[in-house]
């Protein structure tokens, strides 16, 4: 976010303060839907494409912290009467700005929170994976064409329409790997799993190392509950990029809720938590919310050291 847009939040600030106690107490709720809605106008201006996931993390976790700030500064205040401020009165406020300390992350992972729930521009951000590779898209004007009409059909929910754009455009350009890519998601949107593996196995054939066609089939293999072979795909997943957390995401979710193995589940979504954490991806809150209900499960079967035990294996310290 550019300084002056900065600037702005802090006049929203004071504005939103401002008309608050002049018409009623402060609403902390609203304050947080108005900074986290600037948030998320500014992770709709991120440019995805041919960014590495790393990259783009690290840009949502900016426009993230942007906010933070005015946000503590606004619960600071919020019991203060600004009718007072002509007043010959000292105002003392201690703001701790520091990331590292427990203020800072809690609040941090409020706005966060609030994102994921309520930000469609924050989804669509973290789901963009199109790094480009030599086969990636088209270098013929008619395919593309083809290919960007699949793509506006697919945003209105138009999946099958879309999947005839695509068609359209591997037909004049049969290398194109993310049409069939786009074109497996049209059909996994319609439920039709085993067209929607083919098209993903196109793209593999065309480019052996694509990663997101592989993550796909894992997908595919989870809704069709073949669900060992979607852990051995993530496995293979695993071998062109150890360090994707979506891997271990993926193995935990299989193990933990599709093959009641908890353990193996928890240890996984932990992985997975951890370098969500490490990459500042908002993604970590869906890593966090199952290894919460795996707690619940554990703590049911009388497990519950277990669960410290594995978390205490992967560094992840919590207060019981």
């Amino acid at each position: 976010m550019k300084k002056h847009t900065l600037t702005y939040l802090f006049i929203f600030f004071y504005s939103f303060i401002y008309s608050q106690n002049k018409n009623t107490t402060f609403d902390s709720n609203e304050f947080l839907k108005e900074l986290s809605d600037q948030a998320c106008l500014c992770i709709d201006s991120i440019p995805t494409r041919d960014l590495r996931t790393k990259i783009i993390a690290s840009k949502i976790n900016r426009c993230i912290d942007n906010v933070v700030g005015v946000y503590q500064l606004g619960l600071s205040l919020k019991n203060i009467n600004l009718s007072d401020k002509d007043k010959s009165k000292q105002l003392n406020i201690n703001l701790n700005t520091d990331k590292n300390s427990a203020e800072y992350k809690k609040n941090y992972a409020t706005i966060e929170e609030y994102l994921m729930a309520n930000c469609n521009a924050l989804k669509e951000t973290l789901a963009v994976n199109d790094v480009l590779r030599e086969k990636s898209v088209s270098k013929n004007e008619e395919a593309m064409k083809a290919y960007h009409l699949g793509i506006a059909a697919a945003k209105k929910e138009n999946n099958k329409e879309a999947i005839e754009h695509y068609k359209k455009a591997i037909a004049i350009d049969p290398e194109f790997a993310f049409a069939y890519d786009n074109m497996g998601l049209a059909y996994r949107k319609l439920e039709d799993y085993d067209n929607a593996f083919i098209a993903y196995q196109k793209s593999l054939e065309i480019d052996p190392n694509g990663t997101m066609p592989l993550q796909n089939i894992a997908v595919v293999y989870q809704y069709k509950k073949e669900y060992h072979k979607a852990i051995e795909t993530y496995k293979k997943l695993a071998e062109l990029d150890s360090k994707d957390p979506e891997i271990y995401y993926g193995i935990g979710n299989v193990y933990a809720f599709s093959l009641n193995d908890l353990e193996n589940g928890l240890d996984n979504l932990c992985k997975a938590y951890n370098i969500y954490s490490d990459m500042k991806s908002p993604y970590r809150t869906d890593a966090q919310t199952l290894i919460q209900r795996i707690y619940a499960n554990l703590k049911k079967e009388g497990k519950e050291d277990k669960f410290f035990e594995i978390l205490k294996n992967n560094n992840i310290n919590v207060n019981k």
